[in-house]
């Protein structure tokens, strides 16, 4: 049957199935073939789309304003400090007036429950730009690098998250791998496993759609990968737990050495970004004063020729559009 996701809410990869999601990364390739032709687009003309921000951002709102661009949609942003969104107005208030201004709504904060509720009281699709349990853009960007990068259907690749294995970009890709019949594996510490609703989810999806969901600390784990990705190891708001962080993760710091480990000279690393791969950012040479190497990656690996993190922030561009324009475009 034909894929329509008309006026679907994207807040997780798992409210959809296996062809839906083939059917947007299928889209973000067509859309990215057709901006590198230099064509702009109009399937978004006389669109109007609002992005709520109450976490900081690059490549979200910069995806989300150049995809509507580029397809003649128009964007207005909105942060915490200049909407009353949570503070002299409840949140089903706001999500009301703004599905009445707008015909989609981006929203990028913490919890997952205001994203859920903008969707239930705006009555036009919503986005899930990052909240503190998924990133589901994010996930779409990740597999269509993937498979830019591995001449094997993605049903018979292996990708290693490596470290904090229970955040939001690590359940998003575990969500997008037991969907699409993938290898899954969450290499880290015990500490920091997965959540055991999670785990079970994924592993029931498994049995329908052929995915291996794995979760261990045996190094032995990553033989085989085809891609490591692994991201910061202290989200915003989580800066008091970096000392107890670097001492968990350390070990999983992805190096030339683990690369290495995983047996394949083709084996891509993968990074949501921003990272830490050096000691040039104002965080990372604070941390570095006090005593603490919060490198989540080394700067050998980030810059090597195996690193598609810049291939995979532009990515985050065309599969935003694709979801855009898949829920309300033309």
């Amino acid at each position: 049957m034909p894929v329509n996701l008309k006026g679907r809410s994207f807040l997780t990869l798992k409210d959809f199935t296996p062809e839906e999601i083939r059917y947007l990364l299928s889209l973000a390739a067509d859309l990215k073939a057709k901006k590198r032709a230099g064509i702009r687009g109009d399937l978004l003309a006389g669109k109007n789309i609002v992005l709520l921000f109450e976490k900081t951002s690059t490549r979200t709102r910069c995806s989300f304003e150049v995809a509507a661009y580029d397809e003649g949609g128009h964007v207005t942003f909105l942060d915490s400090k200049s909407s009353q969104m949570g503070k002299k107005e409840s949140m089903e208030d706001t999500a009301r007036v703004l599905g009445r201004f707008f015909d989609g709504i981006e929203y990028r904060g913490y919890d997952q429950a205001v994203v859920e509720n903008l969707a239930k009281f705006s009555g036009v699709p919503v986005w899930n730009g990052l909240t503190d349990v998924d990133h589901p853009t994010q996930a779409l960007a990740d597999i269509l690098t993937l498979s830019e990068n591995v001449s094997k259907p993605l049903n018979e690749c292996k990708l290693v998250f490596c470290g904090d294995t229970r955040n939001n970009v690590a359940y998003c890709l575990m969500y997008v791998c037991a969907k699409l019949g993938m290898h899954y594996v969450g290499w880290g510490p015990a500490a920091l496993a997965p959540a055991q609703d999670v785990l079970d989810y994924c592993r029931e999806t498994a049995k329908e759609t052929g995915a291996v969901i794995e979760y261990g600390e045996d190094r032995a784990l990553l033989a085989g990968a085809d891609a490591l990705y692994t991201d910061i190891w202290a989200s915003m708001g989580e800066e008091d737990k970096i000392p107890e962080r670097v001492k968990l993760l350390t070990p999983y710091r992805v190096t030339g050495e683990v690369m290495a480990a995983t047996g394949n000279p083709a084996c891509i690393f993968l990074h949501c970004l921003p990272s830490f791969h050096d000691f040039e950012t104002t965080t990372a040479q604070a941390q570095k004063e006090l005593g603490y190497d919060i490198r989540e990656v080394t700067d050998e690996v980030f810059r090597s020729k195996s690193s598609k993190v810049f291939d995979e922030a532009e990515n985050r561009m065309h599969t935003i559009k694709a979801v855009i324009v898949a829920t309300i475009g033309r």
